[in-house]
This record gives structure tokens, sequence and C-alpha cells, in this order.
């Protein structure tokens, strides 16, 4: 009968004529039948004659017994069974051909179907059978009260008891100001010129609905026209609003931003400029610091190598080089008083002979018992001996480089040093000035910026242009890898407690790494404006430097803690400026230096000059 569930008729009779549904009445009339009709409850609606069956007694009561599992009433319950089919096997069978072996084992094609199947429900690919509902039954609509509480539940109920307790208030309207006033004051009323601005904006950008008018008294004011639109709008809003409750934390802003101590309080560090070093005559590309802290030496690219007197800023002697100078490091040995430049594939050394004559006359007796005839030749660097005219002007010994030689940095102990030779990126060569011995020991490292040794431990640590690989020497192997997730690395310093590295890139970021707990930054600073050329620690106070193309030297102040459960401090508390930037390179300051023993800064600049803040 389902076939014609969509037309008005049940079927047709013996002479062909359509046999209409009888009249089905609506919900009300359901209704009142049930509630007048005492023979309601046992009457069923029967689909094949569309009309409505009362069941008698008999019936109901057939009914109740079998959905209680028991007899129909026909028939005895104790009728003696009969076994037609016997369960014994025969012991002679009825043919001769004995069975199968599919009969008594197991099908491998069926075990490999069943497979395939479980493996296809897993993966998702098959969907469970679900029991498909008849499209064709509406729903009964379901009206109820939308800011109302339910009182069918039960009151004492959990479910009702929280719907009491998180029930959502309809919001309120706005109420009106003084511009939906009959007489508002002159402020509010529109010239015609905002009139005008007003009717070529777009309705969204519109401060108000309406225009603010006045009227002498309440009585002239006319009626509100679009007031059945607003009451439209309303009643959407309230139909169509997402009601959900939301738990508003109420914080001070001022509780969000971290409490760091004043710049005042973490004194001393470099405030103002104190000397500006002139003499060289091209852009000034390195500085070190002696380690007494009385002298300092320069490089840049007018190819002369300048030692300055700190407190006088009087040039004590001037080198000249053969190419331009990148680089140049102090050995930080005590008794020895030695200066490594780096320029063009060479690496010069000099006895500049400053300071004390008996550590100087110590220099020129280490380095003349060195035996250059057994020294090594033909690799990647090879020490050389000098002329009498080269020894006379302050020049010890070269150490040549197959390619250019960009960055040097001195063991402390001062008999080892590393250097970093090529023109964008290259390998790193270790050597040992006691034995002149040389070595590439990460051949396959390439695009090499910086490398650097720990302080402390016997750690080796090499920057490529997106990380920083650090190696055991004493045990031959990697130990970590940093990822300062920038995309150059330029410089890297580390703490002089050895726990803590800072890593500056070219894309203007700073960030700080802490060795103990992760290889991703602990902080990423982002105060300059353009690519950081240097960072640098503070041996004796918690400051650290950067500098950068942007022409400024951020002093940051960086409490490293003996205790492992606090995180360091870092505050940045002073910019400093003063170098002018190279219009056509676009260099800016270059390098940076803290002085050994008081809180001051040296830093060098393509505008030719070194400046010293104290």
């Amino acid at each position: 009968m389902e076939w014609y569930n969509d037309y008005p008729h049940l079927g047709y009779d013996w002479e062909g004529k359509k046999i209409l549904k009888p009249a089905k009445g609506d919900e009300l009339d359901r209704f009142l039948k049930r509630m007048d009709d005492p023979e309601f409850w046992k009457t069923v609606h029967d689909k094949s004659t569309g009309q409505d069956v009362v069941l008698s007694n008999e019936d109901v009561d057939l009914i109740m017994r079998l959905q209680q599992g028991k007899l129909t009433g026909q028939g005895d319950p104790y009728e003696p069974y009969e076994d037609v089919f016997s369960g014994e096997v025969m012991k002679t069978s009825l043919v001769t051909r004995p069975p199968h072996k599919r009969s008594f084992i197991p099908s491998l094609l069926e075990k490999e179907k069943v497979g395939k199947l479980v493996h296809a429900i897993k993966m998702g690919w098959i969907k469970p059978w679900k029991p498909q509902t008849d499209s064709t039954e509406e729903p009964e609509p379901q009206f109820y009260a939308l800011w109302e509480k339910e009182k069918t539940e039960d009151p004492q109920s959990k479910s009702a008891r929280a719907r009491e307790r998180n029930a959502t208030k309809a919001p309120k309207m706005k109420l009106p100001g003084h511009a939906e006033s009959y007489n508002p004051p002159p402020e509010y009323l529109l010239t015609d010129e905002e009139k005008k601005k007003r009717l070529e904006q777009d309705p969204e950008d519109r401060t108000l609905d309406f225009v603010p008018r006045s009227y002498p008294s309440m009585r002239l004011t006319p009626s509100w026209m679009p007031l059945a639109r607003e009451r439209l709008d309303r009643c959407l809003d309230l139909y169509l609003c997402p009601r959900k409750t939301v738990l508003k934390v109420h914080v001070n802003p001022e509780d969000l931003i971290p409490k760091l101590p004043k710049p005042k309080d973490l004194m001393p560090f470099p405030t103002v400029q104190a000397i500006i070093y002139r003499g060289h005559t091209g852009i000034v590309r390195g500085i070190s610091v002696h380690p007494d802290g009385q002298f300092f030496a320069s490089g840049g690219d007018d190819s002369t190598i300048r030692i300055w007197e700190v407190s006088t800023g009087r040039c004590f002697k001037t080198f000249t080089a053969p190419d331009k100078v990148v680089s140049v490091a102090w050995c930080p040995k005590a008794d020895v008083c030695l200066l490594a430049a780096a320029c063009g594939n060479d690496l010069l050394f000099f006895n500049p002979e400053i300071g004390d004559k008996l550590v100087c006359s110590n220099t020129d007796r280490l380095l003349g018992e060195l035996d250059l005839s057994v020294a090594p030749t033909g690799g990647i660097a090879s020490f050389l001996d000098v002329n009498d005219a080269e020894r006379a002007v302050g020049l010890r010994l070269k150490l040549r480089h197959t390619k250019k030689v960009t960055s040097i940095s001195w063991h402390g102990k001062g008999d080892y040093f590393s250097t970093v030779a090529g023109d964008s990126g290259g390998q790193v060569v270790l050597h040992q000035l006691s034995r002149l011995r040389s070595q590439t020991p990460f051949k396959k490292l390439t695009l090499v910026q910086k490398a650097l040794f720990h302080p402390l431990k016997p750690f080796f640590f090499v920057c490529t242009q997106r990380s920083v690989r650090i190696y055991d020497l004493s045990k031959n192997l990697l130990k970590k890898v940093l990822q300062p997730s920038c995309s150059t690395v330029s410089s890297i310093a580390i703490h002089p407690k050895g726990d803590n590295v800072l890593v500056g890139s070219y894309d203007s970021r700073l960030c700080w790494f802490d060795l103990d707990s992760s290889v991703k930054p602990y902080q990423t600073l982002r105060h300059h404006n353009n690519g950081v050329r240097q960072v640098v620690f503070h041996n004796r106070y918690p400051l650290f430097a950067s500098c950068s193309d942007d022409g400024s030297v951020i002093i940051s102040h960086g409490m490293v803690y003996n205790d492992l459960n606090e995180f360091p401090l870092i505050v940045p508390v002073k910019q400093l400026k003063g170098h002018i930037k190279d219009g056509e390179s676009g260099l800016a300051v270059l390098d940076c230096q803290f002085h050994p023993h008081q809180p001051w800064i040296f830093s060098a600049g393509a505008d030719k000059t070194i400046r010293l803040f104290v």
C-alpha cells in the first residue's frame, strides 16, 4: 500500500473506479478524540483500507500475550515431542562417495575475503550499515518559549537545576542618547556639508542610522517611520543570535606586562659617548681589546692595523697589511703579547711591543723556538716565516690559507685558534700554534659563518647559515644542534658561565639560547631595524650588546642565576647612537667589544671611526 502514499486514493474497485482515502483529521481532531473517546487506546490504523479499527478484548489479550512471550491460548503446551529428524549419525552412509576435503577444511578464499573486509572496516572505507528512516514521514513541529523556563522538566532534576542556574537572559537594547532627543543640543545637529558627506558614505560606515532633528515641542514630533523594521530586526536578533555563556576574565592590562626593573637599578652600563678614535681612511671592520684593557687594536678597508691607547685616544702604532683587514684578535694568554689579523688569504701575527717589556721579549722567544722546517705544507693552511724587513715592522709569523680568511677565534688558553676560510661561508680550520699544525675536522660542513670555542668546556661551536652545531672535541661527536629559526646567522657569543648562547642574524633578530633546556630559542629579541652584525657578552658584568646596520648599539642587562629553576633576566637598558650609515655600502656599525674590566664598550663603524661609550 505504500505505492499510494502520494495519491489521494487507496486503489480501485472491480469497476476500475478509484477508492478514495477516508478523511484524516489534523492534530487537533486527534487530540479531541483521544480525550473524548474511551476506546481510543485500542484503536489502530489499517493501512490497507486507510480506516481506524477498534480492537476487541480478545485481540488486545492476544497482543499482550505475544508481547510477554506466552502462548496465544490455542493447543496443548505439554504435547509430546516427536523427534522427526534424529540427531544420531548413521554408521553406514547412503552414498559410497567419500566426503570432499573442502567440507571439513576452512576455505582460504573466504578467509582472504573476510580479511579484506575487516581491513576496510578498520580503515573506514566501509561504513557499518545503519537502518534507514522513512523520509516520507514529516517530523512533528516542536515549539517552545525561547526566553522562559521549561515547566515540563522536573524542578529537582540535575539538568533542570543546571538550566536554571546557567540561564541566558535576553540582551537589553541600547538606551537612547542625546541624538535621539526631540530637541537635541545644537552640537548634535548635522550641517549641510555633514549631511552631504553622510549620503556619500555606505550605511555600514555611518555613525548614526538616522539624522538628528530638532522640534519645538514633543507633540509636534512625527511618528517614527522605520519602527516596524526596527522591531523586526530586534526579533531576528533575539531569534538568530548565538546564545552561549561566556565566562569573562577580568584582567588588569598592566598585569600582563612583565614587571621589569628600572634601568637605573641595573647600573652600571654604558650611557654616553666619551672618545672618538679617528685615523682610519676606510671602513673599520674589526676591533679587539687587549686583555689588560690598556690598548685595543683595529683593522679596516684601508689595509692598516692600528694600536690605540684607550684612555688618551692616541694611535700608538700602525701596521700596514697587504690586503683589507677583516678581523683582528688578541691572544688571551697572559704572558704573551700577540695580535692576529686576517687580511686576504693570510693570517698575520704581530708583536706590537706594548705594555710589559718582559712579556714582549717572552713572545719573541716563544715564536723563535718554533721550527718552521717541520711545519706541514701543501694543505689548506701552512705556516710561513717572515723576512727581516717584515720582522723589523713587528710581523713575526704568517699563516697562509687557500681561501680568504673571514674570522678568527682564540681558545681560552691561547694555544689553539680557529679560522673560517671562504668568501661567502667556507670551511672551519683548527690550528695549534705550538706545533704549527692545521686541520679541517668538519670537511662536510659548508656555508660556515662563524666558529667559536667554549670558555670552560671542550666544546666547539660552528655557525652555519641556518643552525649552530655544537661539537664535543674530547669525544669527537656532535652534541647538539641549535635552531635559531632565522634566515642567515651573522654572529655568536657565549656567556662567560658557558650555559647560555647569544646568536645574531641578518634578519634583525637576536636569539637567546639556554643550553640546558632546549634547542629552540628561550627568547627572541627584535630591537634592531636592520641586520645584526655582532653580539658580545661582558666578562664581569651582566651585560651583553649587539650592533646593527641601523647605526645603533643596544646594551641589554642579561643576568644568569645560579638557581636552575630561575630563568635569565633580559632587559634592554640603553640604545647608543653616533655612527653615520654609509650611503654606498649601506653599512653602519660592524663590530663592538666590551672593555675587559670596565662597563665600557667600543664600536667600529663604516664612518671610519671607533667610538668609546662609558
